[in-house]
């Protein structure tokens, strides 16, 4: 069975928790798409851990991790994690596979990156400077260089060389310094020593397990709406976040994908520059955002914060075709006397969805809420839907019948064992 795990607002949903917690019953767990701009937070008994490139079903060790062809490498990112791991107890050998096609996040790219942030002033996208669009660009624009150059020595010094024809002329139009060839051989040419027991084409190994009927989890990196096409765009990241990327990110048919598992917040949040209907500007943002420590994983930027948005879950359930819904952070919620949950929009009188504008539009609608009644006790560490309080049930239900989708999965705390099941 296929099982695809994917974030439904703007990241930061807990899907990290949510992978790791369906690991366990998983052969491979597979990340499609993305790069080190994604964190995934997991807590459990080897610890606390910042996930942002190798899957977060590392930590199950009889699964075996994939990072397919349609994730960006940054690789100080990857062997820092690599080393975690290991001084943690966890070994990736023979564990961790890493496509050859995966295109690799070259210095110019960060440099790039920060460059045109500063170039669009009050304007800028608000990126978190990993060199995630950059590489994407190269990588649609034949620029790119991939872990199979740097598997070739000459390959990769060929690449490299006229790459660096290119991007030293853009850099010196910026201001910036132009970087040295034999400086960026040598540090990839270490890299390559470190990675190469770990690349080998994963397609043929998932397309047996497929037929075979093993369990794979493939694991979303983003929210849908950083999606390059459906996302709030320019707001967005540079991958393809829906469920039908892993088709063209790891190899997988769609149609063989048997379930989508949409994560959800109990709340919404939002990191960087972009419209966000909810957000809040008093109190109760301020109190979402100390209870649920609600700073990024990746960036360490303060997330902004607001109420549940059923609109905008509602589209990413029909557009990924979500089977079901894992709602976390829910204990985040216990403070509260009242809750709203914004049903739909409103602009100039008519009432208005998601896919109805752009970036621009998404800025001016106003919500529409629904007042429900908080529970103000503590839900957190439950794991038997009965003993949740009435109106957090209640608040349950008011997403289901919102959004169109059954829950399954309710996240009740950091730790792994903090989680409802609901069978339905």
């Amino acid at each position: 069975m296929v099982t695809a795990v994917i974030g439904s607002q703007w990241g930061d949903e807990g899907k990290g928790k949510i992978i790791d917690y369906l690991s366990l019953n998983s052969h491979y767990v597979v990340r499609f798409h993305g790069g080190n701009n994604a964190g995934h937070t997991v807590v459990n008994s080897y610890g606390k851990f910042g996930m942002h490139l190798i899957p977060s079903g590392i930590f199950n060790k009889k699964t075996k991790a994939i990072i397919s062809n349609g994730v960006v490498l940054d690789l100080e990112t990857l062997l820092l994690e690599i080393e975690t791991l290991e001084k943690a107890g966890i070994s990736v050998k023979n564990r961790l596979f890493i496509s050859p096609r995966c295109h690799l996040i070259m210095p110019y790219h960060k440099l790039l990156d920060r460059l045109y942030e500063e170039a669009k002033g009050k304007q800028k996208t608000g990126t978190t400077g990993r060199g995630i669009g950059p590489v994407h660009a190269d990588k649609v624009s034949y620029n790119g260089i991939r872990v199979s150059d740097l598997m070739d020595k000459k390959s990769f010094s060929e690449r490299l060389k006229i790459q660096l024809l290119i991007k030293n002329k853009i850099l010196a139009a910026l201001g910036e310094k132009p970087l040295l060839e034999k400086e960026i051989t040598d540090l990839f040419f270490k890299f390559r020593e470190k990675i190469k027991s770990f690349v080998s084409e994963p397609y043929s190994v998932l397309q047996k397990a497929i037929k075979a009927k093993k369990q794979i989890l493939l694991e979303g990196a983003h929210g849908v709406f950083l999606d390059n096409d459906w996302g709030t765009y320019p707001f967005v990241s540079a991958s393809t976040v829906l469920t039908g990327g892993a088709t063209s990110g790891a190899g997988i048919p769609a149609k063989k994908i048997d379930r989508v598992v949409g994560v959800v917040k109990a709340y919404t949040t939002r990191v960087g520059e972009g419209p966000f209907p909810t957000e809040l500007f008093n109190k109760d943002g301020e109190l979402l955002r100390k209870e649920g420590n609600e700073f990024g994983t990746t960036t360490g930027r303060p997330r902004r914060c607001g109420w549940f948005d059923a609109e905008l879950i509602r589209f990413a359930a029909n557009i990924n075709g979500f089977t079901e819904l894992a709602i976390t952070k829910l204990d985040i919620l216990d403070a509260f006397p009242k809750l709203k949950i914004c049903t739909h929009y409103v602009l100039n009188g008519r009432r208005m969805n998601y896919f109805d504008g752009d970036a621009n539009f998404l800025s001016r609608v106003q919500p529409v809420y629904k007042i429900v009644v908080g529970w103000q006790q503590s839900t957190k560490g439950i794991t038997n839907y009965k003993n949740l309080p009435k109106e957090a049930r209640a608040y349950i239900k008011e997403i289901e019948k919102l959004v169109g989708v059954r829950v399954s999965y309710i996240s009740t705390g950091e730790k792994r064992d903090a989680i409802i099941k609901i069978s339905h």
